[in-house]
């Protein structure tokens, strides 16, 4: 595995892979790997011929209120798994690297962002756009892998790939999930014994509003109702957020049918956990 901190040098390794006709799988992070990363690595490895990596935490998608200078990182543990997990590139470009000057052009994300976490987060997908943006162009993917975890975002970059005609594929990869259901998240280390113990109510109650869907439920109010009332009943966390929107595009359904996303945020006293299944009823 070859680590690269220069744009240029990463363009020119990845214009002698395309012209030798070589497939590039992306998996954009901003480090701090865990088995949600490994997952979507090993996704990569399998389908293509070239595997990069990148780790840049991007001051760009961090509010006011969000500290980005303690944003966790640990280069050397995160190099050591992306060696394990077989990658051929890591690009770890500083923030002078990736942003010389102030941008004079960023990506105003229209779309897809006044609803679940982005409400509460003005601006964060301008960032993750603009930075995407930028990635594309430097590693030049055949493939680009997101985890479905942060549904609003794959369906961000859709939107992303679609209006600028990147030739890039997407490929969004399933939760990775503890035994009881749990969302994998290095969050989870945050929660209280009595806390871990009842977060698994968050993905028991969207199995339970899949089960209403597929036996005849098309209200979407029935169903955000009764993943509220499970959760509240079952923990101590207070929800955020319980939406059904359509998807990708994440608007309001007044009846269940097509493409839509449940989606949940609940807060611990410590962390705030989200979860989401994606449902198709034809």
């Amino acid at each position: 595995m070859k680590v690269i901190t220069t744009i240029k040098e990463m363009q020119d390794e990845i214009v002698n892979h395309k012209g030798l006709g070589q497939s590039i799988g992306f998996v954009p992070t901003m480090g701090f790997l865990h088995e949600g990363h490994l997952t979507l690595i090993s996704k990569a490895r399998k389908e293509n011929d070239i595997v990069v990596l990148s780790i840049f935490v991007n001051p760009l998608q961090f509010g006011p209120k969000e500290d980005f200078s303690t944003y966790p990182r640990d280069f050397e543990r995160d190099r050591a798994l992306a060696e394990g997990e077989k990658v051929d590139y890591l690009f770890y470009p500083s923030v002078e690297e990736m942003y010389p000057q102030v941008p004079s052009v960023k990506v105003v994300v229209q779309e897809r962002t006044d609803v679940l976490c982005g409400k509460s987060r003005p601006g964060h997908f301008d960032g993750v756009a603009t930075v995407i943006t930028k990635l594309f162009h430097i590693i030049m993917p055949t493939r680009a892998y997101f985890g479905k975890k942060d549904a609003q975002q794959v369906a961000v970059i859709e939107g992303l790939i679609s209006d600028f005609n990147f030739p890039v594929q997407l490929i969004p990869v399933e939760i990775v999930r503890e035994e009881d259901g749990l969302a994998k998240s290095s969050r989870n280390v945050n929660l209280l014994p009595e806390e871990r113990q009842q977060a698994p109510v968050i993905y028991r109650s969207l199995q339970e509003a899949k089960n209403a869907i597929y036996n005849g439920e098309k209200n979407p109010a029935v169903v955000t109702n009764r993943i509220k009332e499970l959760v509240t009943n079952e923990s101590i966390g207070k929800i955020d957020y319980v939406e059904i929107l359509s998807y990708p595009q994440l608007k309001p359904l007044e009846k269940l049918e097509g493409s839509f996303i449940i989606a949940v945020a609940v807060k611990f006293s410590k962390v705030r956990l989200i979860d989401n299944i994606i449902i198709q009823i034809d």
